[in-house]
């Protein structure tokens, strides 16, 4: 009874988005798309759209073929038979022929048609069999040359082949092309040296800042609330701050770093591979380190002064006292401090975003940016969805390691 609660809200919050995310993946979901723009895994056919160009394509087919003589009509004739040979098998079943003649009714009296009631579900042997009709109409009328209304026949079979609404479940297809897309195992390496390179510098010096405002000192409590104002900052506001700093024209920190030599030119920290990455590394680092301090020094202040005194009167140096004392009891928190700060740099995404934008030519293109690209710019969601799922199962994964050490480690204190 105690456990339920807290098992509800993990699947609620934890999981169910992820069980979201990978259902979305199997499917071939395209905004952009109008027959792709939703779930599919039945054929449909838009009534609408059928209704509105159906009639016009057999009337200009028959129009012609009164115009034509000899093969060219029997041509036409046959291919308008065959639309109408579709058209009676789709209204053969009685919900299909009910829904067509209340769209049919809607559009004749210029009445607007709900999406609910123009798209109707239909056997598949009809709808491949009307696609396929359709596929036959544009090529025979384009293998017909010289008729007067070549282009509207052409048209309007387009018309109504968007009409035909077929499954879009594509099973794990995003996920084995995402597997061996070169662009992906790019942002993931990105996505992996700007964690690695970044936490370790910020448990560094995050690591010398807790001991310094450990200490007893005249204005500690103003130095710590200082030492926390980059963390303060809201991420976006700061990387369009660092983002101005970084102008190869005006940009102050650009020019600074070009004076002692760190870039050749002012211009590199946002124009070039390894500028760009070393810019957003250093404003992480700038507005993440006092996170990792906090984090620190709450550990620091669980161990008893005494211990230190007694090192001290034992003859161990401060060196030593740190490597004996100081470290093994700050395991813990070291370990609690790197699985936050992994996971958070991990799902990096407005830094980067606002920063570069993934550029430039994609050399700081996270994983999260290439998932946001794929399924809001690109508009392609089931891609996006499949990006989604592997950057929990990434997150999963660390997370369980640094779980493990950090549990046999606790252990081992026991």
């Amino acid at each position: 009874m105690l456990v339920a609660p807290s098992l509800i809200l993990i699947l609620l919050i934890a999981v169910w988005p992820v069980l979201q995310s990978f259902y979305y993946s199997m499917f071939d979901l395209r905004l952009n798309n109008p027959t792709k723009s939703e779930v599919n895994l039945s054929y449909h056919i838009d009534l609408e759209k059928y209704l509105n160009s159906y009639p016009f394509l057999i009337t200009t087919l028959e129009d012609e073929a009164g115009k034509a003589a000899g093969s060219a009509a029997d041509t036409l004739n046959g291919l308008v038979k065959e639309l109408k040979d579709v058209d009676a098998g789709i209204q053969s079943d009685a919900a299909v022929k009910k829904q067509y003649d209340q769209v049919d009714d809607k559009l004749t009296n210029m009445e607007p048609v709900s999406d609910e009631l123009s798209s109707v579900k239909v056997d598949k042997a009809d709808a491949m069999k009307l696609d396929e009709t359709l596929h036959k109409v544009s090529a025979k009328v384009k293998a017909l040359k010289g008729l007067e209304n070549e282009e509207d026949a052409l048209g309007l079979s387009s018309s109504l082949n968007e009409a035909v609404i077929k499954p879009n479940f594509i099973g794990l297809d995003h996920y084995k092309s995402n597997l061996t897309d070169k662009r992906m195992w790019m942002a993931i390496w990105n996505t992996s040296a700007f964690t690695i390179i970044s936490v370790f510098i910020e448990l560094v010096i995050g690591l010398a800042i807790a001991l310094l405002i450990n200490k007893a000192f005249f204005g500690r409590g103003l130095v710590r609330a200082t030492i926390l104002i980059p963390w303060a900052i809201p991420t976006a506001v700061s990387a369009k701050m660092w983002q101005f700093l970084y102008d190869g024209q005006n940009g102050v920190v650009a020019k600074i770093f070009e004076k002692v030599g760190l870039v050749d030119n002012a211009t590199d920290l946002l124009t070039s591979n390894i500028g760009a990455m070393f810019s957003i590394i250093f404003t992480d680092v700038w507005k993440t380190t006092p996170y990792m301090a906090l984090l620190l020094l709450a550990g620091l202040q669980t161990i008893s002064s005494s211990l230190y005194e007694a090192a001290s009167i034992d003859g161990a140096t401060k060196w030593k006292q740190f490597t004996t004392i100081t470290l093994p009891l700050l395991k813990s928190s070291i370990l609690v401090a790197l699985l936050f700060r992994t996971l958070d740099a991990f799902r990096v995404f407005d830094l980067v975003y606002v920063l570069t934008g993934g550029g430039p030519a994609n050399s700081t293109e996270t994983i999260s940016i290439l998932a946001y690209k794929r399924m809001f710019e690109q508009t392609n969601f089931g891609d996006g969805s499949a990006l989604s799922v592997i950057v929990f199962v990434c997150v999963a994964v660390i997370s369980m390691i640094f779980i493990k050490f950090l549990g046999r480690d606790l252990l081992n204190d026991k």
